[in-house]
């Protein structure tokens, strides 16, 4: 283990340590401490806010130039798309399956809210229409601002398109992107210092404001969230050794430093510096690395689709509400679309359910249920999505002979050397 994966451990560890301290032996100053300790997490999510969209932007446009022909760009869009549907559907009918068999719901001792009662969650339905409109920029300016990832990505798309198509006249434009993006990646590394800090604000506080107890509470149903999880890692893993063979387990290896981070800090975003910048090292080809990773973020949120199956069903078993199997089907097919618009949107896999579910007639207040321990969940879910898109970047550039093994080409070089020598 690297320095900084050693760091954000002992920070998580501190951070239990701290907050349930302040809840032993300061219960008064709990809630104050929790409120005040966010502000590293804040300031480092900040940091890697101002850095996301400059990244996305250089490195997609220098990636999709480079490639050379609306051709190629064409097939290795169509490759991954392919990737991402197949991932989501494994992702949804896994939740489905695993809640079912489990029934986590079932029997719940909990006092259920009144039909009557809100969860402040805003329900609005994410239609197709809304998706495909919101997918364009009106301003690329406002997109960056807002950090808008499949905004900026669509803008990417022409912009490298055209500078492909140019050839010679955008060579200068090109240069200067590929100098902005190592530029980007350099700053990354001094904000990746700070995450640390952000972990043992983020641990701190929640065990501050939820306390170990509600692990307990809840403690059945973590447990089976986190068991659908681990097998959907298997089956994503599975899935990526078809095409990486042995190399996927070199590639966890390589990732889990962005897991690690996205986990502690419960975002996927936090991760996507680093997980762009390991799958280079690992050998994926640049181009389709900065091609595929922030396509990723908003068609490919493998864990955030399994958990809305699961909640969704979950819900329904708390109210003894039967779903059909017709219903079940219907439901996992709205969720294939109207997931696609959750990233950017704060707290967006609780929106999607709570969409879901007037969909289907299940009280929406039945969201309250999770709402304590959302933050835990949300923890595995961050870092399935980065296992997910850093496995799906790997698969497209081995299919199109862009994955070199730095290992090999080293022991290649030293061969060479010793032979001449």
């Amino acid at each position: 283990m690297n320095k900084l994966t050693i760091a954000i451990l002992v920070s998580m560890l501190f951070g239990i340590l701290t907050g349930q301290g302040y809840r032993l032996f300061a219960a008064d100053q709990a809630a104050d401490f929790a409120s005040n300790i966010t502000i590293l997490t804040d300031i480092f999510l900040r940091l890697i806010k101002m850095i996301i969209a400059p990244l996305v932007f250089t490195t997609l446009v220098v990636g999709i130039a480079k490639m050379g022909d609306t051709r190629t760009v064409g097939r290795i869009g169509a490759k991954t798309l392919g990737w991402f549907m197949l991932a989501s559907l494994i992702s949804l009918t896994l939740g489905l399956v695993m809640v079912t068999l489990m029934q986590p719901g079932v029997g719940l001792s909990l006092s259920l809210p009144n039909d009557s009662a809100t969860s402040g969650i805003a329900a609005g339905a994410i239609t197709l229409k809304d998706f495909v409109t919101h997918a364009i920029p009106k301003s690329v300016i406002e997109a960056m601002a807002t950090n808008e990832i499949l905004q900026i990505v669509v803008f990417s798309l022409f912009f490298g398109l055209a500078a492909a198509a140019l050839g010679d006249v955008a060579k200068p434009v090109v240069t200067l992107m590929a100098s902005g993006a190592e530029i980007m990646l350099k700053v990354t590394g001094y904000v990746m210092n700070f995450a640390p800090f952000a972990v043992f604000g983020a641990i701190s506080a929640m065990v501050a404001k939820e306390g170990l107890g509600i692990l307990v509470t809840y403690g059945t149903f973590m447990a089976q969230f986190y068991l659908a999880l681990a097998c959907l890692w298997l089956l994503l893993i599975g899935m990526g050794s078809v095409f990486l063979r042995g190399r996927v387990l070199t590639l966890l290896a390589m990732i889990r430093e962005p897991i690690l981070l996205a986990f502690s800090t419960a975002s996927s975003e936090a991760a996507y510096p680093k997980t762009l910048d390991r799958l280079e090292k690992f050998g994926c080809d640049k181009r389709i690395a900065s091609f595929v990773l922030p396509m990723g973020y908003s068609f490919n949120l493998d864990g955030s689709m399994m958990y809305c199956t699961f909640a969704v069903m979950f819900i329904a078993q708390a109210y003894g509400i039967e779903l059909s199997t017709a219903q079940q089907i219907t439901m996992l097919l709205l969720l294939m679309v109207t997931s696609k618009g959750m990233a950017g949107v704060p707290r967006a896999s609780l929106v999607v359910i709570a969409a879901t579910l007037n969909q289907f007639h299940i009280p929406e207040a039945g969201i309250l249920l999770l709402l304590g321990i959302d933050h835990f969940l949300d923890m595995g879910r961050s870092a399935t999505n980065v296992l997910g898109n850093a496995i799906a970047a790997s698969v497209v550039a081995k299919t199109e002979n862009g994955l070199s093994d730095p290992a090999s080409e080293a022991s290649a070089k030293l061969a060479k050397a010793s032979s001449s020598s």
